[in-house]
């Protein structure tokens, strides 16, 4: 993973398993690497591992089974939360980014839609 070095590591990886997690790559209950595993997976230190499993507990997206390890919620409605808020943050930062290049929202919408027209033209 090539970090963004104006956001914090452990953010980036967080968000990296939200992303597995509401893509279901990482399923409802499925279990998360343990913390050195995930630590050599990002190449990150274990303390860094260990926070991102703290805040990701404390968020609700998985739960820490004493001697099991580390598992994604069961909650079907906690991912569907989850995978709502992180689409409107992307269309938060979507907005802002047109909105520095003089673009409305509108202007976006257009574009996506001539951008899924030629994809389906592709297949």
């Amino acid at each position: 993973m090539n970090f963004d070095p104006m956001i914090p590591i452990w953010l980036q990886v967080a968000t990296s398993l939200k992303r597995e997690i509401v893509t279901g790559r990482i399923p409802p209950g499925g279990k998360l690497p343990g913390g050195r595993d995930l630590a050599l997976q990002y190449g990150i230190n274990p303390n860094t591992a260990a926070r991102i499993y703290q805040e990701l507990e404390r968020e609700g997206v998985c739960q820490t089974r004493r001697g099991l390890g580390t598992f994604v919620t069961e909650d079907a409605e906690s991912v569907a939360a989850l995978r709502r808020d992180m689409a409107e943050a992307a269309l938060l930062r979507f907005v802002e980014e047109l909105r520095g290049l003089g673009l409305s929202p509108r202007d976006g919408i257009r574009m996506l839609m001539k951008e899924e027209e030629n994809a389906n033209a592709e297949m």
